[in-house]
């Protein structure tokens, strides 16, 4: 099993800047790509960024190419996730998840039910 717990949400005004942060404990030669979600209320959970096992060629959704960068710190166990030019519409819980494919492509990165680990989610707010 690999855990993930994220931190680093809050609230912000429009045009801040948060990181956000996914610590990976347990099983973590477990987990290859990794990416990050979000999901607003009655809203169904969007894919955010993702990230290949080496740091390769990271993918983005469209809503948050340039804005949001994800990196990822192997040695740490740690993604992490920048998000500049922040706006209303990016108020969600930001989730972080594992998977145990080493994802490489758009198509895959972005599937939510390719990955196999969650954390418990942390809170964006962006005020108008």
């Amino acid at each position: 099993q690999v855990q993930l717990v994220e931190s680093g949400g809050g609230l912000v005004q429009a045009g801040g800047s948060l990181r956000l942060s996914c610590a990976a404990s347990g099983r973590t030669f477990s987990a290859n790509a990794m990416g990050w979600f979000r999901q607003a209320p009655g809203k169904e959970r969007e894919f955010v960024a993702g990230i290949p096992w080496n740091g390769g060629i990271p993918y983005y959704a469209d809503s948050v190419k340039g804005r949001f960068t994800i990196s990822r710190d192997n040695a740490q166990n740690t993604v992490y996730l920048q998000m500049n030019s922040l706006k209303p519409e990016d108020t969600a819980v930001y989730y972080c998840a594992a998977s145990k494919w080493d994802l490489l492509s758009y198509n895959s990165i972005r599937s939510v039910g390719l990955y196999d680990y969650w954390g418990q989610g942390t809170q964006v707010t962006v005020s108008s």
